[in-house]
């Protein structure tokens, strides 16, 4: 047999083989036989290396460096799910299915939620053409490289056809505690959580990484399953496990929504035994003919929802109060816990909001508490628990002065703030947020690396930041830092110089000035010179712009240190343009209107159609009032629309909504 044929062969004996070990848990040869044909190949790319495909056997181990993630758009928008949060939830799910399709019971399928990244994998011809991650729904990050290491995953079917299919790829319990072990005798800091770790690992740009962290994956949606002739999801799920896809062995065909309700109650006991995290349980109208009848939302199908499990209440002890200063100077209290597990991670700190929070809950220091994740991810106190204090309690006290500058505190509502200027805390969380992903997205500068370089004396205020190449050799003196590393950062802060206007807006820090409120007076005023001129009165009048907003923004430009710093900013380079400029044409139909979208678009997106009707000179509110003047609807379009002709708000559907457009054009 020539190199070529023995090359095929050998792959699909070892895809089959995987699927057996991975999937099936029912390997057919023993692990030498396995051994010896991936020696063969190794043996036969050597000699050939014309012959290596990227989806070998072979290549699967990881080691492939990449220096960015490429982007990639789904062929078909990857939605949320919307929530249900009790039985009364499930039951009005339940009812607006029946009322839709008219039937007295109704067939679903119930699901595990699995609790790490959405992939989506797109087949060609039965070989893997890609994996992406969720992205934000439109488009994703190609990580097929990374992927590749979960040997669960077939790169190569037993059928000649184009498909894609989405499920989760995930870390499990023990990987996670093996991991975490290796970490703490190592003296590096814990993975929060499998999720977190999942999703860490997927996102690594050196796939041996990945490899490392044994992920393993669960499918659990035929995209074009309608296209291929199923009709009942069951039926789609049973043939991609068939075809070399691990499906999740827990799903269950439900009839009628009390069989939901009573496998959600059993599956809420087995939770904590089985090998992965769950997060809740996802319930799907088996019956797919019936998806386009129950239609989308913007963001959801109507034909499926997931259940959340309450939060996951403990009781820890809260061992002290201390504080932290924002960038813009605001005090938080945070609460010292003791280490305690609670939803999947162990959770040392909580955030107490203010002092008013603390009085109103009655918390004191050495008190028992209730603690718990809202949403699964972000600790809080409940409540504290009187019964159980022993007389050592401290009751708190507010601080008076900043814990890290000593300057006195002013009270502002219920919130404490720092006022000083050169504080060196409020500088530091100024940097950090300068630095964040919406704000000027320098990849790199986080958190920690802002402290450290402040503490080093490398950057103490925003432009310091590109001035940061001057220190390069420094930097290169401390430990974890090498010259790739550096070099990318600083290729990364010289790249944030071209970000537009409202991004640096919004980097700054103005009080009142969030990211949306930046986009819109970016948009406003084309240029960071106009805002100089500006008066509190002109601020004001521009919508969305509230008195205390406007009072902010006259504040900032009139302040003599704030001008100065804009000043170094533009010596370095910095854009100080709005790139996002299109002339608006006053005789668009939609000039000057406040406008709402709802249902499903064909066409265009939702973020697309919101940005062609501001660039005509629209407002696009996200709920309909009597100050609305158009409500342009898409397929299975819902309330808004119902509300829209209640008021008698003039409506137009997305054919005449397109036939408006192309008259622009």
């Amino acid at each position: 047999m020539n190199p070529k044929d023995r090359v095929k062969e050998i792959t699909k004996l070892l895809e089959q083989y995987n699927y057996e070990y991975y999937v099936l848990d029912n390997p057919s040869v023993p692990d030498g036989e396995y051994d010896r044909l991936m020696n063969e190949l190794i043996a036969i790319e050597k000699a050939h290396p014309e012959l290596i495909s990227p989806l070998s056997p072979t290549q699967r181990v990881g080691g492939k460096v990449i220096s960015s993630f490429a982007k990639i758009k789904h062929k078909r928008m990857m939605l949320s799910l919307g929530n249900a949060f009790d039985e009364k939830d499930l039951r009005d799910f339940d009812q607006r299915i029946r009322d839709i399709i008219r039937v007295n019971e109704v067939e679903y399928m119930c699901e595990m939620k699995i609790d790490g990244l959405a992939m989506s994998l797109d087949f060609i011809d039965g070989h893997l053409n890609y994996a992406a991650t969720r992205g934000d729904g439109n488009e994703g990050e190609d990580v097929t490289n990374n992927v590749l290491t979960i040997k669960s995953i077939p790169t190569l079917v037993k059928e000649d056809r184009d498909f894609e299919v989405r499920g989760e790829v995930y870390m499990s319990k023990k990987v996670l505690d093996e991991l975490n072990k290796k970490r703490e005798d190592n003296n590096e800091p814990l993975l929060a959580n499998a999720r977190n770790a999942a999703a860490g690992s997927i996102r690594q740009l050196d796939s041996s990484i990945a490899a490392s962290r044994k992920l393993e994956a669960f499918w659990y949606y035929l995209v074009n399953a309608d296209e291929l002739g199923f009709k009942k999801h069951s039926d789609a799920l049973d043939y991609i496990e068939s075809i070399g896809f691990r499906t999740n062995k827990e799903r269950r065909i439900c009839k009628g929504i009390d069989a939901v309700i009573e496998y959600i109650k059993e599956y809420t006991e087995k939770r904590p035994s089985l090998a992965y995290d769950i997060d809740g349980i996802v319930i799907k109208v088996n019956d797919i003919t019936k998806y386009d009848v129950l239609g989308y939302t913007a963001k959801t199908p109507r034909w499926a929802i997931a259940y959340k499990f309450p939060p996951e209440e403990v009781v820890t002890k809260l061992e002290d109060i201390i504080f932290t200063v924002g960038r813009t100077g605001k005090i938080t209290p945070n609460a010292v816990i003791k280490p305690t597990k609670v939803a999947g991670s162990t959770v040392q700190r909580a955030t107490l909001h203010n002092e008013d929070f603390i009085k109103d809950k009655d918390l004191r220091i050495g008190d028992y508490i209730v603690l718990r994740k809202a949403g699964d991810v972000i600790p809080e106190v409940v409540r504290a628990l009187p019964e159980r204090r022993g007389g050592m309690e401290r009751e708190f006290v507010m601080i008076e002065n900043c814990p890290v500058c000593g300057s006195p505190l002013v009270k502002k509502d219920a919130m404490h703030f720092c006022v000083s200027p050169t504080c060196p805390a409020k500088r530091i969380e100024g940097m950090i947020h300068f630095a964040s992903k919406d704000a000027m997205d320098i990849t790199g500068m986080g958190d920690r690396v802002v402290e450290q370089f402040f503490n080093e004396g490398f950057i103490h205020d925003i432009p310091s930041i590109y001035k940061l190449r001057e220190h390069r050799e420094e930097i290169m003196n401390i430990e974890g830092w090498k010259d790739k590393s550096i070099d990318n950062l600083l290729d990364a802060i010289d790249k944030s110089k071209a970000k537009s206007l409202e991004r640096l807006l919004f980097g700054l820090g103005i009080k009142e000035v969030g990211e949306k409120m930046a986009k819109i007076l970016a948009k406003r005023f084309l240029e960071l010179d106009a805002f100089k001129e500006v008066s509190e009165e002109e601020y004001q009048a521009i919508p969305d712009v509230g008195p205390v907003c406007a009072h902010s923004l006259y504040e900032y430009f009139h302040s003599e240190d704030n001008l100065i710093m804009i000043e170094e900013l533009r010596a370095l380079g910095l854009n100080f343009t709005y790139l996002g400029y299109v002339k608006v044409d006053e005789n668009s139909p939609f000039f000057g209107k406040t406008v709402v979208l709802t249902g499903t678009l064909t066409k265009y997106g939702r973020k697309e159609a919101t940005e062609l009707l501001e660039n005509m000179g629209a407002k696009v509110a996200g709920s309909v009032s009597k100050k609305t003047d158009v409500v342009i609807f898409g397929a299975e379009a819902g309330s808004k629309l119902d509300k829209a002709r209640e008021l008698n708000v003039r409506t137009m559907d997305e054919e005449e909504f397109i036939s408006l457009l192309s008259k622009e054009e």
